[in-house]
């Protein structure tokens, strides 16, 4: 659906990236910290491999701790185990399976959409009914887009879509002309996790990046 242009930009939120996780005793207590130091809207649980049933404790034990702020826990993949193991909802990378994924989610869990190459893969992951899509995130090998072709496909859809855009910065100078493009959600995952002050102060700066866009 087209938004129309007395509609203001959105006052965007954080959406936290963990790297591939397998111990999550060494996770949790951050990632609580840093949900407390800023407004956090869901955080991406990305999984180290193993069996399923690992896969699902390791969720079970992160999820509370994410919850309990408020915060959505999306599962990146794995969406067989996403209900069972109580996570709110599920981060797909392949645009074909989409449409089979929103009929085993919704309407009680969220899915978003990632990978997402170009505008007509962006347009077919809208018309399968997802809850949000995301650009700018790095690929299976760490490639990753540049800023400039970031904020572009973000203000397309921004401008005619009502579909949420999560945005993917690689650094946090690169949230303010992501929320000047329109983004709804700035994603954010080396750039908090690798940060030496720690994963709250940095949250908590990303997150006064954004106020100052929002000031401005």
């Amino acid at each position: 659906m087209a938004k129309t242009p007395s509609q203001s930009a959105p006052v965007p939120r954080l959406y936290i990236v963990t790297p591939l996780v397998a111990d999550t005793a060494g996770i949790a207590t951050p990632l609580q910290d840093a949900l407390a130091a800023a407004d956090v809207a869901a955080v991406l649980l990305r999984l180290a491999p193993a069996d399923e049933r690992t896969l699902i404790n390791r969720v079970k034990a992160l999820a509370p701790a994410v919850q309990e702020q408020g915060t959505a826990l999306i599962l990146e993949e794995h969406l067989e185990i996403a209900a069972r193991a109580g996570a709110d909802g599920c981060h797909i990378n392949d645009v074909a399976t989409l449409r089979s994924a929103a009929a085993a989610l919704k309407p009680a869990r969220i899915l978003g959409a990632g990978r997402l190459p170009s505008r007509h893969d962006a347009m077919l992951a809208g018309e399968a009914g997802v809850d949000y899509v995301m650009f700018g995130e790095p690929d299976a090998k760490g490639a990753r887009p540049s800023l400039s072709a970031v904020v572009e496909r973000v203000s397309w859809w921004a401008a005619l879509f009502e579909i949420p855009c999560v945005a993917f910065a690689a650094s946090l100078e690169e949230i303010e002309p992501l929320c000047e493009a329109g983004a709804d959600f700035i994603a954010l995952g080396d750039a908090v996790f690798s940060d030496p002050r720690g994963l709250a102060a940095a949250a908590a700066d990303a997150g006064r990046h954004i106020g100052a866009r929002v000031t401005a």
